[in-house]
């Protein structure tokens, strides 16, 4: 009895122990880096929430500082805070020197003793020292060096010896606490579909599918459609869409993505990867409902079917359960489908990286100028009016060492399928993260490609003394990443499959690309070991087969998740198989026959692996209709009658 009341004291104590450090800190006020109410120059980094739960502000100013983030605060009193800056130093686990991410935190207009920024490999709260501060202030972020800063929140505390928690769980109820984040999220809403993934293969299912009648959420962690496809990252989609027997499976993507012409390509202007083309498009259907900026982190389960996913606003952390019948998971990563259980396959060797594709602008060209998408347009745009030409760039002594190295883009060295010395720079194999994780080091690998990328333009810049008025025109900063998990289907497709040719009866999107995977290029590995930044592409014998090769239906859902989809380059493929359908008109061709398929789910109250076994024919009906036409009802008209009472979303 006495061992029982000690422990029963001390579980009280350690109780009161919490409340009291609570209490002590209730007054904090915690601004998150995301939800600044002027971002400035500075871009929402996303990518990596995964892993630490929250998005960060980015100074990606390829080396000119961009603007201040700024943001109104208010406190509960007057006094003395300390402040704590949630930041890293990017290059440390590298043990680069110089610190290329500095950057100031300026209270009222008065920048804080310390340079964050400065310090750390990992995440971590940096101790910014004390301030005083009225009942309200304004709070900027200050950027030094436009070379990648990047910030994730700011703490004001009025208790001097509190020290933030930073292990991710207790970090993640500290923010919610601060933040006041109800402990459930905010109901979403029910829908027949539920689409996880803007991308071009998301964005087809979420349109085909409400075209057929359904109701469909598509949720998307950026703020623009197309994922490698946008102007965030800037693949061209590839693929032969459109092809016979089915030539209507396709249109969909044809309609989002403009078809290449002169000047189209990787890494080109922005704007000719019509992301207003997509959004168009499905703001247009009355049946969708569209949720930018929301990133699905909790998934729940229950005998072996998706009840809801979590979804958590971006900007604002805000958020929301969407409960739906059916799932699918075009996010690339399988995020949805690993949280659901679902069997998945994951390359532990040989994996293929993600590209750095990034471009170059004549600062003496007016046209170039004109069309800049650089941070600093209103300044480079005087300079070269007064006919200031030279574009200078700082020796780099973070980034990899390329002063002595050969790489594409420099004198006698060439990328595979090479056209010219600059347009080497910044190509399709300019590609790190080779038997990385894509989830998990995702930053590192990014962070990767961007000291490759100023490695290279310093060498060329200051060693070689090339290139005199160019500059560093755009560079992503969102990883475009080739390969990750593969959700497991009924058909798991290999390379095999495709040079035998072997068919399936129910083949359903053709696939025309090559055997295309991606390692280290030998050329330029050397030295670089696990971190090469360089790629090549297998070709030639053994890598091409007669197309289209239609493959089947059976790769698109999950073998034991019974209502999930998947579409994109999560689908049901070996690591080989991967290589012809990863390309995104390939991917968008999927989304069209997973938004057909889910019709007939609802439509006969069946699941994706029913489709295939009770109503393939149907299904090669509704592939030979055109992508444009919009069911009315969601009977429809087909030349089959119904075997049953239709069943609504959520219907007994």
């Amino acid at each position: 009895m006495n061992r029982w009341l000690c422990h029963l004291r001390l579980v009280f104590a350690l109780l009161g122990a919490v409340a009291l450090a609570w209490d002590a800190h209730a007054q904090s006020v915690l601004l998150e880096a995301e939800s600044f109410a002027d971002c400035g120059g500075w871009d929402v980094d996303q990518q990596s929430m995964d892993v630490m739960g929250s998005p960060y502000l980015l100074a990606h100013g390829l080396g000119v500082p961009v603007r201040d983030a700024v943001t109104p605060a208010q406190f509960p009193s007057a006094g003395v805070c300390r402040v704590w800056v949630r930041t890293r130093d990017w290059v440390a686990p590298w043990h680069a020197p110089g610190a290329p991410g500095r950057f100031q935190v300026v209270v009222d207009g008065h920048p804080l003793a310390e340079t964050f920024g400065t310090e750390g490999a990992d995440w971590h709260w940096q101790n910014g020292g004390t301030v005083r501060v009225g009942p309200e202030a304004t709070v900027a972020l200050h950027d030094l060096t436009g070379f990648e800063g990047r910030c994730d929140a700011v703490l004001f505390c009025p208790d001097p010896g509190f020290v933030p928690p930073n292990e991710p769980r207790a970090l993640a109820r500290f923010r919610q606490r601060a933040l006041g984040l109800a402990d459930e999220p905010t109901d979403g809403g029910e829908f027949d579909l539920v689409v996880v993934g803007g991308g071009i293969a998301g964005t087809c299912a979420a349109l085909s599918a409400a075209r057929n009648g359904l109701r469909v959420a598509l949720v998307q962690d950026r703020p623009v459609l197309g994922g490698n496809g946008s102007s965030e990252v800037r693949v061209w989609p590839e693929g032969k869409t459109c092809q016979a027997p089915y030539p209507h499976v396709g249109d969909i993507v044809e309609e989002l993505v403009p078809a290449k012409r002169p000047g189209t390509g990787n890494a080109k202007a922005g704007g000719i990867y019509a992301d207003s083309r997509k959004l168009a498009a499905v703001r247009a259907e009355p049946r969708l409902t569209l949720l930018l900026e929301e990133h699905v982190y909790a998934v729940a389960v229950r005998a072996g079917r998706i009840l809801s996913v979590d979804a958590q606003h971006v900007r604002t952390a805000r958020r929301l359960r969407l409960r739906a019948t059916l799932f699918a998971d075009c996010t690339g990563d399988a995020t949805v489908g690993y949280q659901a259980g679902a069997d998945y396959a994951l390359s532990k060797d040989g994996v293929m990286g993600a590209s750095n594709l990034w471009n170059l602008m004549d600062a003496a060209d007016p046209a170039q100028v004109l069309r800049c998408e650089c941070k600093d347009k209103e300044a480079l745009t005087i300079a070269v009016k007064e006919g200031k030409w030279a574009a200078p760039f700082p020796r780099c002594p973070w980034a990899i060492d390329l002063s002595q190295r050969a790489f594409p883009g420099r004198k006698n060295s060439q990328g595979q399928w090479s056209q010219t010395p600059l347009s080497d720079l910044g190509g399709w194999f300019w590609e790190s993260g080779f038997d990385q994780d894509m989830v998990s080091d995702i930053e590192r690998v990014r962070d990767l490609n961007f000291r490759a990328m100023y490695g290279a333009w310093d060498a060329l810049k200051n060693v070689d003394g090339l290139y005199p008025n160019y500059r560093l025109g755009w560079a992503a900063f969102l990883a475009g990443k080739r390969e990750s998990r593969r959700l497991l289907g009924d058909v798991i497709l290999a390379g095999a499959d495709f040079r035998s040719g072997r068919g399936f009866p129910d083949g359903a999107f053709p696939c025309s690309w090559g055997i295309d995977l991606h390692t280290a290029d030998p050329k330029y590995s050397a030295g670089h070991g696990a971190e090469a930044f360089i790629a090549v592409a297998t070709a030639g014998k053994g890598y091409t087969y007669q197309g289209p090769y239609w493959a089947p239906y059976r790769c698109l859902y999950s073998r034991n998740v019974t209502n999930l989809f998947m579409a994109g380059r999560d689908i049901s493929v070996t690591r080989e198989g991967l290589g012809p359908v990863r390309v995104m008109r390939t991917c968008g061709m999927m989304g069209e026959i997973v938004g057909k398929a889910a019709w007939l789910c609802v439509r006969y109250g069946t699941s994706p692996r029913g489709v295939y076994e009770q109503h393939l024919p149907l299904l090669k009906e509704l592939m030979a209709q055109p992508g444009a036409l919009r069911r009315a009802t969601l009977d429809g008209v087909l030349a089959q009658p119904p075997a049953g009472p239709a069943r609504r979303a959520g219907a007994g």
